[in-house]
């Protein structure tokens, strides 16, 4: 294996809809006087017509490589110091990247939304990641940065304030402007038909504590029926992407040495208002298949303008053991799935280029490995904001 390392940052599948966004964030903010990076991908024509495409130095390197390749991926992965992947969906393209990433002790940072396709890896690959030093964090997107981090905010903050964390954490989405791609259609489409094969997988994909190796907490919140929230005065409807926010979560709590306790609770849902108007749009939404229906394709999205005037509001509540509500908002600046989250990987990847001393090796959340430095990052240069309430 070679020691030398030609890049900071290598962008696998910068030829795709999320990659090329990856490639025009890092140029647009960094350039390649302050990074060392590289486009990665199937075809080094296709490559370069996204470099010429998206205005790229025409210097910037081109890498061709086949994620089916072992000695090619190999060769990727020894070339850098973190591999940033938008190869989806992970559960049919993503194992083998990384697993030469765990050997080869490269950091790696990926979208991946998957959750039975991540506790696979947990199990097959954590081990030698720990062995080899490489910090592999999954989930660098707005699945599931802006959740696992504005919880972490929160318990920091609670526990500032009064000495201790708060047993129970809302997350409520307050807003959200934005579409899907195709590529988020396909993992969806790729995780059906793998319970079709593995019945078992339902069990993982409806255990919050299933990337927790072995702690369960207590009975967690439901969260698929509309509800009234009392203490925020809001109805609140089941949000789509909870079902993999909640499990980073807990898993971040477990691998931090459980701050937020060892009988935390957490629930996610979408606020929708007050009176008779806020139910009916909670109910509205517990009934749209729409997401289910879509017939985007892989490299399919948004436009410019829908990512350019795309925006999102979190709010994340609990209630302290004498009933005062802390309240922390994390908010962001782009279109949540795209705009938004190529710069959430983009900056994730950075944190581990730039400081080797952030976590040790092995497969980690985004707060339980980056915490406050990668914070720090969002807010200087990815637009989002953390604000105490």
């Amino acid at each position: 294996m070679s020691t030398t390392k030609l890049y900071d940052v290598v962008v696998f599948g910068a030829s795709g809809y999320t990659g090329r966004l990856v490639c025009e964030y890092l140029n647009k903010e960094y350039g390649a006087t302050e990074l060392r990076w590289a486009m990665a991908g199937r075809s080094l024509e296709k490559l370069a017509a996204v470099r010429t495409e998206m205005a790229l130095p025409e210097s910037t390197p081109l890498i061709e490589t086949d994620s089916a390749d072992p000695a090619a991926v190999a060769a990727l992965v020894d070339a850098t110091k973190v591999v940033i992947t938008t190869v989806g969906p992970y559960q049919l393209y993503g194992e083998e990247l990384v697993k030469q990433c765990a050997e080869r002790g490269t950091d790696y940072v990926d979208l991946c939304g998957e959750p039975g396709w991540m506790h696979d890896m947990i199990a097959a690959h954590q081990a030698s990641a720990r062995a080899s030093g490489a910090r592999i964090v999954f989930s660098c997107g707005f699945d599931s940065i802006p959740f696992d981090l504005g919880v972490y905010f929160l318990q920091q903050h609670a526990t500032v304030t009064t000495g201790e964390p708060l047993k129970t954490v809302n997350g409520r989405v307050r807003s959200m402007v934005g579409t899907f791609s195709g590529g988020t259609v396909a993992s969806l489409k790729a995780t059906m038909a793998a319970v079709g094969k593995r019945p078992e997988l339902i069990g993982i994909l409806t255990n919050p504590f299933s990337l927790c190796e072995g702690f369960t907490g207590p009975t967690q919140p439901a969260g698929d029926k509309p509800q009234y929230d009392e203490a925020l005065q809001s109805w609140s409807a089941p949000f789509i992407m909870a079902a993999i926010n909640t499990k980073n979560v807990h898993r971040s709590n477990k691998l931090l040495g459980l701050p937020y306790g060892d009988d935390f609770s957490y629930d996610e849902m979408l606020l929708t208002g007050d009176g008779e108007k806020g139910k009916a749009t909670a109910e509205f939404v517990a009934n749209d298949n729409s997401f289910a229906e879509n017939k985007l394709q892989p490299g399919e999205g948004p436009s410019k303008e829908e990512r350019e005037n795309g925006s999102y509001d979190i709010l994340f509540a609990g209630q302290t053991a004498s009933g005062t509500l802390l309240k922390v908002g994390v908010t962001g600046d782009k279109d949540p799935g795209y705009g938004s989250t190529s710069k959430m990987l983009a900056e994730a990847a950075l944190c581990l280029a730039h400081d080797p001393a952030l976590a040790s090796g092995g497969i980690w959340t985004p707060a339980a490995a980056l915490g406050d430095a990668l914070i720090k990052r969002l807010e200087d240069h990815a637009g989002l904001t953390f604000t105490v309430e």
